[in-house]
């Protein structure tokens, strides 16, 4: 049976736990449940702090789970990621006072203030740059104007919070995050039915269907808007002039997509969500 780690709370629980559902798994009922059994799936679930779950599947204790690119990188653990998991995005910035810094290089010899400190430490190391690293747990953007450190290191979405403290971004990424799949160095056969399910769920949510009617002398046209994954489905009406014609659009494009079709002349334009996929 597969043993897998999934966040018990944060940003991240809600949106595994949804994943893991529209997968065909069981998901809890009860927020207090530490532990589930899908006897049906062959998987076990394992409800874990987020930063917890890295350590858990590089040690072995645990074969997969589902965390953050950041909360891996950050934990030092021997576990790899598998695939993206397309929700829970984050960058992680420098921000320091206003016209002090321009360059990661400024840094050196400096404190830097960050809840990630193994991840701002590697991403030093590969820079060259040596400088003390202060470790805080919550919120570091006043950590500038208390003294405790010269910059600090964080997510960063609009940097309203950082510019209220004065501080200002600089220097390229840290890291961009998202939630992923990981596993430890044993990769059992769970594992792959596991990624491939989440994936489905993936595909799903960034693709529909779209249905249409179109003449056959302008499929070759049709075909350049709406290419699909492989290639249109494309089957015969009773005139034989006219095609019905099925292929997946990527979900922000649809409307786009649908305009384009119809000033092209294809008729009886239909969408449909995608439950679940096998690509």
């Amino acid at each position: 049976m597969l043993r897998v780690a999934v966040p018990n709370k944060g940003s991240l629980a809600e949106t595994a736990a949804e994943m893991l559902r529209e997968a065909g798994y069981a998901t809890r009922r009860d927020p207090k449940e530490l532990t589930l059994t899908d006897a049906r799936n062959a998987v076990e679930f394992f409800y874990l702090r987020p930063r917890d779950i890295a350590t858990y599947v590089g040690s072995g204790a645990l074969e997969a789970g589902i965390t953050g690119r950041d909360l891996l990188i950050d934990s030092g653990s021997s576990a790899t990621e598998v695939s993206a998991l397309g929700f829970a995005g984050s960058t992680f910035r420098f921000a320091g006072p206003v016209g002090v810094f321009s360059d990661v290089q400024q840094l050196a010899g400096r404190r830097i203030a960050s809840s990630y400190t193994g991840l701002v430490g590697g991403f030093l190391q590969r820079a060259g740059v040596d400088a003390t690293l202060v470790h805080l747990d919550g919120a570091v953007e006043t950590a500038v104007r208390l003294g405790v450190a010269d910059a600090v290191a964080d997510v960063v979405e609009t940097g309203a919070t950082l510019r209220a403290q004065g501080l200002a971004i600089f220097g390229p990424p840290i890291l961009e995050s998202t939630a992923v799949l990981i596993a430890g160095a044993a990769r059992p056969p769970g594992l792959e039915v596991l990624q491939r399910r989440l994936h489905g769920v993936f595909v799903a949510r960034r693709y529909v269907l779209v249905d249409y009617d179109i003449r056959r002398e302008l499929l070759d046209a049709a075909a350049l808007l709406a290419p699909g994954i492989e290639s249109p489905t494309v089957s015969p009406l009773h005139d034989p002039a006219w095609a019905a014609v099925r292929v997946m659009v990527p979900r922000d494009d649809m409307n786009v997509v649908m305009d384009g079709l119809y000033d092209l002349g294809a008729r009886a334009i239909l969408v449909t969500a995608i439950h679940a996929a096998r690509l």
